[in-house]
């Protein structure tokens, strides 16, 4: 029967597989739903819309995201829909259930994922493509769209790497571009109507239907053609789509307060990477640094209020018991009212167990009082910053807007004021990058601790340094950069190890962190890729790739291997996605999705890059005409909002007085 609970039969299997927990599901503020939540028709069709929601990576890196989070508890508080948790099994689990002939299952109901209506991932990297076809395998369902049929689940997939899903173009039904709150509804919707009428016209009915609200993206609707080179010619609507757009637009959610999700976060049954309880408060950046993809794609800035952030806090802490809250963003610090929020914050849980703490923070944005307050009621951890780039020019380059001289007294303030360890963090194979440019990081770092042990009078000051490779992405000013081949990534790591050591008197109290190239250049082919790709991903998963993201499962020999095979017939190969200069005028596989942002504006920020020229935050200076407000109808929403944080506490009075103002 759909819908039924497979437990029983995969009891037995637990005790063969390593950390039986992250399969057994049982949280704090899960939810499991009547499969018929919905009730039936008249004619006795069903008025349930299912979805099964999966991050696809292993359960500890998934439990905690967010995005997943969210989606989940929008959807389950409608009285017509349910939604439950899948993520990756690890390759014990899969070969259990290949030999038991178990399908791919929700870690809520038990059920098996392709009984399900909608199937949708969240990609926040790339180097998740191979678990998806696994969990596709694994229930069931034909790896390859076109091989669907009206009893498959709807496949779509969201999260930042959807922006450019052509790679896995074959596999999806759909894609979702932007923020999902309302956009799951929406389909939910369409899904509901279709079902209710009987189901009229098929699978391809319904994509139709989805396909026309101009914001969810079908690749099978879409032709491409190429040029003799291999370039794209053009992306256009198939001729047997009527009402299909020509471009598909993002989602924007503008007034935050309005979705205080998660109202109720989950709290992991094993131990999950972050183990906090997270609020968002504003989600988009418009700093302009040029190789973020995540600032570009969310803009505009949309500030939650001070007010509703503490709600939030409120709420969570006590559905958790988590004893420390995370104030999420892509630069937390510049929150318009960041310094009201961290001092109310720590003010209303004083005397608790209860901390804070913010992801790494811009130098240019940290102060004393601001650390101060995070730390008032927690432990006094680490310092992380992320200057990016070792030198001023290629700061000016990537439009990272920091001296050395900000850095220095950042850094002289915190040892100042207690601070033992700081980590900074940087990337190798920027655009116009050099040697010296990358040298240049040892230099910081020697005089990072060299200011340290003057303002501490201490010699236990350490400093960590850590390298990631660049990746250029789709919709970002360097999405026509030339990618830094791997020997070189590496020859260039290695002078700087050894620049690094060979002073003796910092030597030790500099650690050094970094990732090879080899990694970065496979999700640079995955990342501007194009449909053609999508054979390179199959080809690596049938040849057994699985958990790409995981250092102890990537195999750069078999992607190398099987992209040399997969692409032999066509005039293009893993040199030409990755370390290949795009021209203007070429079309980028991602164009016929609109993230707002303008490509003659992105170009001319590409310029500017190589004058080194930069560009400041429109946040609070004039409107630079990067397209998306207008074409979005979005603005920029921030404060302050004359509100303030009432000093409530958990274990005062402060709980009644929120719980009869959410009434």
């Amino acid at each position: 029967m759909p819908g039924e609970s497979l437990f029983n039969a995969l009891e037995p299997l637990l005790e063969r597989v390593n950390k039986p927990i992250q399969y057994v599901g049982g949280e704090l503020n899960s939810t499991v739903k009547d499969w018929n939540v919905g009730g039936h028709g008249p004619a006795g069709e069903e008025l349930t819309t299912r979805w099964a929601l999966m991050y696809p990576d292993a359960y500890e890196v998934g439990v905690p995201n967010q995005g997943v989070m969210i989606l989940y508890e929008v959807l389950n508080e409608r009285e017509d829909a349910l939604a439950e948790r899948t993520y990756a099994v690890w390759p014990d689990m899969e070969a259990q259930l290949r030999e038991a002939g178990l399908p791919q299952f929700t870690v809520d109901g038990h059920r098996s994922v392709r009984d399900f209506d909608l199937f949708g991932l969240s990609f926040s990297t790339e180097l998740g493509y191979t678990n998806m076809l696994t969990a596709l395998d694994l229930a069931g369902i034909p790896l390859h769209a076109a091989d669907r049929d009206v009893d498959d689940p709807i496949v779509i997939a969201g999260g930042h790497a959807a922006f450019n899903p052509e790679p896995i173009a074959s596999f999806i039904d759909a894609a979702i571009v932007g923020d999902g709150e309302q956009a799951v509804l929406t389909v939910t919707d369409i899904v509901g109507e279709w079902k209710a009428e009987g189901r009229p016209g098929g699978r391809r009915e319904l994509l139709l239907r989805l396909a026309r609200t101009g914001g969810v993206y079908v690749p099978a609707f879409y032709d491409v053609s190429y040029l003799p080179d291999g370039r794209i010619q053009r992306v256009a609507p198939s001729g047997d789509a009527p009402g299909v757009p020509w471009r598909v637009a993002k989602h924007t959610v503008m007034d935050l307060d309005a979705w205080p999700y998660p109202k109720q976060p989950l709290v992991p049954l094993a131990e999950s990477v972050h183990e906090r309880m997270s609020v968002e408060i504003f989600r988009g950046c418009t700093r302009g640094c040029r190789f973020c993809q995540a600032g570009m794609i969310t803009r505009p800035v949309r500030e939650r209020s001070l007010t509703g952030i503490g709600e939030m806090v409120e709420r969570g802490l006590a559905a958790t018991g988590f004893e420390e809250v995370g104030l999420l963003s892509l630069s937390s610090a510049d929150h318009s009212e960041i310094a009201d929020l961290t001092k109310g914050l720590a003010d209303r849980y004083e005397g608790t167990q209860t901390g804070l703490s913010l992801p790494s923070t811009r130098v240019d944005a940290f102060n004393i009082d601001l650390a101060n307050e995070l730390t008032r009621n927690g432990r006094r951890s680490g310092l992380t910053f992320a200057p990016e780039g070792g030198s001023e020019r290629i700061r000016k380059v990537i439009n990272k807007m920091v001296s050395e001289e900000d850095l220095i007294n950042t850094v002289a303030a915190a040892y100042g004021a207690g601070w033992r360890q700081v980590k900074l963090y940087f990337m190798c194979g920027l655009p116009t990058e050099t040697d010296e440019d990358v040298l240049q990081i040892a230099e910081l770092a020697k005089r990072v601790i060299e200011t340290g042990r003057q303002v501490s009078g201490r010699r236990d000051i350490r400093c960590t340094v850590s390298i990631g490779g660049f990746v250029p992405k789709p919709h970002t000013p360097f999405q026509w950069c030339a990618q830094l081949g791997v020997e070189e990534t590496d020859a260039r790591l290695l002078k700087l190890r050894e620049a690094i050591r060979a002073d003796k008197r910092y030597g030790s109290s500099i650690g050094f962190r970094y990732h090879d190239g080899q990694p970065g250049l496979v999700e640079g082919l995955l990342s501007r890729g194009d449909r053609r790709v999508g054979r390179v991903i199959e080809a690596v998963w049938r040849d057994g790739g699985r958990f790409d993201g995981w250092s102890e499962h990537f195999s750069y020999e078999r992607w190398m291997r099987c992209a040399a095979e997969a692409l032999a017939d066509l005039p293009v190969d893993v040199a030409w996605y990755t370390t290949r200069e795009r021209g203007e005028s070429e079309v980028l596989p991602w164009d016929h999705l609109d993230s707002g942002l303008d490509k003659d504006w992105l170009w001319e920020d590409w310029q500017d890059a190589l004058d080194e020229t930069e560009v400041d935050d429109c946040r609070w200076t004039p409107c630079f005409d990067c397209g998306v407000c207008p074409q979005m109808g979005t603005e920029i929403e921030i404060g302050p909002t004359g509100k303030t944080l009432l000093p409530l506490t958990v274990l005062g009075s402060g709980r009644q007085e929120l719980l009869e103002h959410q009434h």
